[in-house]
């Protein structure tokens, strides 16, 4: 039985004062030993959250990577980087950091080698726009970034992927519960046909627009392993709702 997971990503939010506030709340939740948490804030605040969030069950992650080891490479945060000011995972290939900057599957290929090398737990996220579905190319377009995420380093326990429809972040629009179990179902075949057994141990996330009122449905399915939250994760009361439908 794979654990569940719930990820926070910030994405290019929070302050020192709002940060605070929401750490403290979420510091209150209360989540059994079958259920992870983890938040990504900016770069810029890592170390501050990794500070506060000492002595709490609470884990501290990365919203991206170089593909570089260190060296002139101006704004540039390298793995070793993120892992030295405290964050134990790392988001990447996030359809935004695609789509707004041009990132290729070649380039997540070497991120998550450099995240792996620093002992960085990569979140590795593919998912098609609303075009693509409509095309009927869904699957292909997922499994071919998949494929791509793994072209340096093959899947194992280490990794998490993010299953996330392009077409449901931040639009208010999810995906059903069925129609996310049926593509995170493929996710997951792909993965046996290329890792093996592995591949029922790697968790496979959901991540387009989940909320208190639908979190409890998408984790009943068989292969959808906990979620990738965005907006709803910085709402204390929202977030805390999620962790708990993830324990029940």
């Amino acid at each position: 039985m794979r654990s569940k997971l719930v990820a926070g990503n910030w994405k290019s939010n929070g302050s020192l004062v709002s940060n605070k506030s929401l750490l403290s709340a979420l510091k209150e939740c209360s989540f059994g030993p079958d259920v992870n948490v983890l938040v990504s804030p900016p770069a810029v605040y890592l170390a501050g959250v990794a500070n506060d969030l000492q002595g709490s069950k609470i884990e501290v992650g990365a919203q991206n990577c170089s593909a570089h080891d260190s060296g002139a490479f101006t704004g540039e945060v390298t793995a070793e980087m993120l892992k030295e000011v405290g964050a134990s995972w790392v988001v990447l290939g996030h359809s935004e950091r695609r789509a707004i900057f041009g990132e290729s599957d070649s380039d997540v290929a070497a991120k998550v080698k450099k995240a792996l090398n620093a002992d960085l737990r990569p979140i590795v996220c593919v998912g098609e726009t609303l075009e693509e579905r409509e095309a009927g190319r869904a699957e292909d377009v997922c499994v071919s970034q998949l494929d791509g995420a793994m072209a340096e380093v093959k899947a194992d326990e280490r990794w998490v992927i993010a299953y996330e429809p392009v077409w449901a972040i931040g639009t208010g629009k999810t995906a059903s519960a069925e129609d996310a179990q049926a593509m995170h179902k493929v996710l997951r075949n792909r993965l046996r046909e290329v890792c093996g057994d592995v591949a029922d141990r790697i968790q496979i996330l959901y991540g387009g627009s989940v909320k208190a009122s639908n979190a409890s449905e998408l984790f009943q399915q068989q292969d959808i392993d906990g979620a990738l939250v965005g907006g709803a994760s910085l709402k204390a009361e929202e977030f805390a709702a999620i962790i708990a439908a993830a324990g029940n």
